[in-house]
């Protein structure tokens, strides 16, 4: 195992997506951990306050090449990391260490035509959220007694896949996930879809609602300490997750109807595979005990809907991830 130390710089990030066509910002083995620097706000960076935007940010903004801008996607991500030896059929484990925001300062940004209300709330507004780091809470409105308390995650960690991807919609391949789940101590598989795996990372989160209605969490620079470790010859078409206390399915769709049924089979799938197990018995299962949650329902054109299975419920012996 090697401790890598993977800074955001102009060489090393990329805006608006995922490719397979992206020189690796670092090559790493399986088992390797990654202290790993991450920026949000590429499209404000003329725009937000002198604590938002540090100095580094703004070279990084201002020498990244055409080249790594690679989609219509607002967001610059940390990659791709390469990982040896992972190839397609394979899956990659991420887990997630430490997550901490790297300012006291995060934003929140109505867009026009987005949203959960787009008609309702048409106007953009750009808000600009202090962070109090010590108490680990923000509180908002300002002045008003409202604390929320900081729960930060990487709302995108992704690979690539053999054609471009947006960073804007969740997919197959991990992408704009947004799950408030995935806190420190988690982690989460994905599936191998190009040599190398190609894994990046962004997006940072303060604090989010389940559903992040109005386009946008607390959102922030953000670090962490990741650790990759490569899976040989399984079998995942869809992201899986693993926290403390539940295994998370996830599903995405046009609909909230669409994102829920994939969620429920994929569930289903899941239970039978672990559990060994009826179709119908894993049916039942979820009716009784897994609780499905709306991940977002803001990333055009996938909403997100995630399973949440207690692993209390389970036996101490059940197999995870399933091979």
């Amino acid at each position: 195992m090697v401790n890598h130390t993977l800074k955001a710089t102009a060489n090393t990030t990329h805006v608006g997506g995922f490719s397979p066509e992206l020189e690796p910002a670092l090559i790493i083995a399986s088992g390797d951990r990654i202290q790993v620097e991450t920026y949000t706000g590429y499209y404000l960076y003329n725009q937000a306050p002198e604590g938002f935007l540090t100095p580094e940010f703004i070279e990084l903004c201002r020498r990244l090449s055409p080249e790594r801008i690679v989609g219509p996607g607002p967001h610059l991500l940390t990659g791709p990391i390469y990982i040896q030896n992972a190839q397609p059929g394979d899956i990659l484990e991420v887990q997630l260490e430490s997550i901490y925001p790297r300012l006291n300062v995060g934003f929140n940004a109505i867009r026009t035509g987005w949203g959960a209300l787009p008609q309702r709330f048409s106007q953009p507004k750009l808000r600009f959220i202090n962070l109090d780091l010590t108490r680990n809470l923000a509180e908002f409105p300002p002045q008003s007694g409202v604390k929320i308390p900081l729960r930060p995650f990487f709302g995108i960690l992704g690979v690539a896949s053999e054609t471009p991807q947006s960073s804007i919609p969740p997919g197959v391949y991990g992408g704009n996930i947004d799950n408030p789940e995935l806190q420190a101590g988690s982690r989460i598989f994905l599936p191998v879809l190009v040599p190398g795996g190609l894994f990046s990372i962004g997006d940072g989160h303060a604090a989010q609602g389940g559903g992040e209605v109005n386009t946008t969490a607390i959102e922030t620079s953000m670090n962490g300490t990741i650790k990759i470790i490569l899976h040989k010859n399984y079998s995942l078409d869809v992201p899986l997750a693993e926290t403390a206390t539940d295994i998370i399915t996830m599903g995405f769709g046009h609909t909230l109807d669409d994102a829920f049924q994939s969620t429920l089979e994929r569930t289903i799938n899941l239970l039978v595979q672990i559990l060994g197990i009826s179709s119908e018995e894993a049916y039942i299962l979820c009716s009784l005990a897994v609780d499905f949650r709306i991940t977002q329902v803001v990333n055009t054109p996938q909403k997100g809907v995630h399973g949440a299975i207690a692993k209390s419920i389970l036996p101490e012996t059940f197999p995870f991830p399933p091979n």
